[in-house]
C-alpha cells in the first residue's frame, strides 16, 4: 500500500511511500490495543512505595501514662497512628503492578493502532522534520503550514532542536521510533512521522 508524503510547501509536489499491508492494513483490534495500554502503563509504575505500620516503628510497647488521674488522653502506646512518629494505619508495600505481555501481542497491538490511525487519516507521513535552530517558533511556523496542532511528532534519532522547541508546547510532543509506545500514539490528534522512522518501524515490527 501507500501513504501520501506531506509537503511543507503547496509548491512542492506530492509524491507517495511504499509500506507494508501486514503493518499499516491490519483489521482493528479493540481488546489487543486495550491489554496493551495497561500492560505498558502498569509496568510505568515502579511499585517501591513502602510505609511502616506501628508493628515496624521504633519505640517502647510501654503504656505512655497510667490510665487515669493526669488529665490527659488515653493512650497505650507511643507507636499508635495518632501519635506523630507512629506507624501508618494502613501502611502501604511494595508491589509488583506489571502485566506480561509477550513480543508478538506487543506488535500486534502496534500494528492494530497504526493501521487504525491511517483509516482515520490520523497518520501523515513526512520526508523530513529538523530545525536548524531550537527556536519554538521555526517548529510553530512548519506546523502551521503543515495545519497540525495536537501532533506527535516521530523521528528516526534524537533531533534535540526538535526537542527543545516542543518543549513549550503542550499539544506537540517528539519521541524517537525506538522510544515508541502505544499510550503515545493513541494520544493525540494526529501523528508525524518521517520517511526514515516509517523504514526504522518496519524492520521493527516485520
Amino acid at each position: 500500500m501507500e501513504l501520501s508524503l506531506q509537503t511543507k510547501s503547496t509548491k512542492e509536489p506530492k509524491s507517495v511511500i511504499s509500506v507494508s499491508e501486514k503493518i499499516f492494513a491490519v483489521p482493528y483490534n479493540e481488546a489487543l490495543i486495550h491489554q496493551a495500554v495497561i500492560a505498558y502503563v502498569a509496568g510505568s509504575h515502579a511499585g517501591t512505595r513502602a510505609q511502616k505500620s506501628r508493628a515496624q516503628v521504633k519505640g517502647s510497647g510501654r503504656k505512655p501514662w497510667r490510665q487515669k488521674g493526669t488529665g490527659r488522653a488515653r493512650a497505650g502506646s507511643v507507636k499508635s497512628p495518632l501519635w506523630r512518629g507512629g506507624g501508618i494505619t494502613f501502611a502501604a508495600r511494595p508491589s509488583m503492578t506489571g502485566q506480561k505481555l509477550n513480543k508478538k501481542m506487543y506488535r500486534g497491538a502496534l500494528c492494530s493502532i497504526l493501521s487504525e490511525l491511517v483509516r482515520q487519516a490520523r497518520l501523515l507521513v513526512i520526508e523530513q522534520m529538523s530545525l536548524e535552530q531550537p527556536k519554538t517558533q521555526e517548529l510553530v511556523a512548519q506546523l502551521k503550514t503543515l495545519q497540525l496542532k495536537n501532533v506527535l511528532i516521530i523521528t528516526e534519532t534524537k533531533e534535540d532542536n526538535l526537542k527543545l522547541a516542543a518543549r513549550n508546547l503542550h499539544q506537540v510532543e517528539v519521541k524517537e521510533i525506538d522510544t515508541l509506545n502505544p499510550v503515545k500514539l493513541i494520544g493525540y490528534e494526529k501523528v508525524l512521522m518521517t520517511v526514515k522512522a516509517i523504514k526504522r518501524l518496519q524492520e521493527r515490527l516485520a
